[in-house]
């Protein structure tokens, strides 16, 4: 049985260490704290200082009482902004903020989870095998902490990610993405005056991006521009601009295929644009594209994605396979040959002052995660 009372005040507990991008130190320290005092062996890796937060990623060991093959849980500790001074309402079984902040469900919820699921085995004295937890820092900042992991200090070759809304769900397809960022000169002069003197950056960069496709490519590929920054002043013809953006997909060819375009609609405008007759280099365009995470596919036969289908059996609950568009640190473990599957918490309207969760999903999530655990002691019991 789920001790919602316990799980809910872990959960508040958890929300009211504020844990920003970057500043995950206060919330990492009681973490540690509270999970050594479940018997865990602790360690903070480096990534701290890889990343630029106050911390490290914080990994987490349960010998458990079994010989069998350790289980890795996963969730990350950071949060996006608005969350500082988070004020947690309870109402009618849902978790929400008073509205001026996010709620931080996107990912304290999983945290809560992973706590509550193993204070339960311990508490009945289960029979389960070891348990790594590895909860990151800077997720939410382009899984910076995965990226950094230290992971000399985990064993485990599979388990679960959890940092999605479905409890009932499972991702097995998750995107590559590649971050690209694009930066032209142009030349400045006065906008009033003499502007046949500039070149305008910001001019050529609304041309190249006009002659894009954003949003959805197709069912498997997505781009997106996110940030332009340029000018200086409305009088100044602006010699440069930056702009930013990112392309998605679940197929490496197309992935490629779409950066390519990208950036060859900016390098067509550039040159059409760059007069033949005067010894100069302007407009010019400079290019970084960084890969950011690359895609996840898991076969429906895999044993995580059978293990957790035949738990939810168990307990009389469907569990289908799902796509997402989204990256995790799942993405990263999965580049390292660890495979996770990401199960949800209930979480909805992360990233926004309305996020939410309801505390009956949450514990749905514990009684499944339970539920994997035993299993999978019991198949390697078995073996």
């Amino acid at each position: 049985m789920v001790n919602r009372e316990r799980l809910a005040d872990t959960f508040i507990r958890l929300i009211r260490i504020d844990s920003v991008s970057r500043e995950e130190g206060r919330l990492a320290a009681e973490l540690k704290r509270t999970l050594e005092q479940m018997g865990a062996e602790t360690f903070i890796d480096d990534a701290g200082n890889m990343t630029g937060s106050d911390t490290g990623n914080l990994i987490a060991r349960f010998k458990g009482t079994l010989p069998v093959p350790p289980l890795l849980l996963n969730a990350h500790m950071d949060t996006v902004e608005p969350g500082r001074g988070i004020k947690v309402i309870l109402e009618n079984g849902r978790f929400t903020s008073d509205g001026t902040t996010i709620l931080g469900a996107d990912d304290k919820s999983a945290i809560a989870v992973i706590i509550e699921t193993l204070q339960g085995l311990h508490e009945r004295n289960a029979a389960f095998g070891p348990i790594e937890v590895v909860l990151t820092i800077c997720e939410e900042i382009g899984l910076q902490g995965a990226k950094h992991f230290d992971f000399s200090r985990i064993t485990a070759t599979c388990g679960y990610a959890l940092d999605a809304t479905d409890t009932r769900g499972i991702i097995t397809a998750a995107p590559g993405a590649n971050r690209l960022e694009l930066v032209v000169h142009g030349k400045d002069a006065h906008a009033g005056a003499s502007p046949e003197k500039g070149i305008n950056a910001i001019y050529i960069a609304g041309c190249a991006i006009a002659g894009l496709k954003i949003g959805r490519i197709d069912h498997e590929t997505t781009a997106n521009i996110g940030i332009i920054e340029g000018g200086i002043a409305t009088n100044i013809v602006p010699n440069r601009v930056t702009v930013k953006g990112e392309v998605r997909s679940h197929d490496d060819s197309k992935l490629k295929q779409e950066t390519e375009g990208f950036i060859s609609a900016f390098e067509t405008v550039v040159k059409a644009n760059r007069k033949q007759d005067v010894d100069t280099e302007l407009p010019r365009l400079d290019v970084r594209v960084e890969r950011d995470f690359s895609p996840t596919l898991i076969s429906e036969s895999h044993p995580i994605v059978t293990l957790a289908c035949r738990a939810a059996q168990r307990l009389g609950r469907p569990m289908r396979c799902k796509t997402t568009g989204g990256g995790a640190d799942a993405n990263i473990f999965f580049e390292k040959g660890i495979v996770l599957g990401v199960i949800g918490t209930g979480m909805q309207d992360m990233h926004t002052v309305r996020e939410s969760v309801g505390l009956e999903d949450m514990a749905e999530a514990v009684d499944l995660l339970n539920e994997i655990i035993m299993l999978h002691a019991e198949d390697h019991r078995k073996d």
